[in-house]
């Protein structure tokens, strides 16, 4: 059993309030300490707001990636639907030049054109005279 109950293995940590001893290295511990305790609590808080960032950005990339899929798929869509157009007007031009081939060509087409100039040469004539 030990001399003393204060020379014990487990003694108590002395307080400094009631202590006249307490001197400035101790002053400066206790800030030091307070200070570590203030910085690591600023920097959860950081952390913590970072965190809400980061979910955040999470949750904006997620939208982004939605929006950029749907309008994949409306641009394919639209891709094949230009594909289709395409086709179309590439028969309907071949149908096109067959039927002026048919139809005799730029010598039928002159010759209509030449008409319809006289038919309103005509009509003016008959409203001025």
């Amino acid at each position: 059993m030990p001399r003393n109950a204060r020379e014990g293995k487990y003694r108590k940590i002395p307080t400094y309030e009631d202590d006249d001893d307490f001197d400035d290295d101790d002053d400066f511990v206790m800030n030091a300490v307070r200070s570590q305790q203030h910085l690591m609590t600023q920097q959860d808080d950081s952390l913590d707001a970072l965190g809400q960032s980061a979910a955040r950005l999470g949750q904006i990339s997620l939208n982004i990636n939605e929006e950029l899929t749907a309008q994949n798929k409306m641009i394919d869509e639209m891709g094949m639907e230009l594909d289709d157009a395409e086709l179309n007007l590439a028969v309907v031009t071949k149908k096109t030049q067959e039927l002026i081939k048919k139809s005799g060509g730029c010598k039928y087409f002159s010759i209509i054109v030449c008409l319809s100039i006289v038919v309103v040469i005509l009509f003016l004539l008959i409203i001025y005279t």
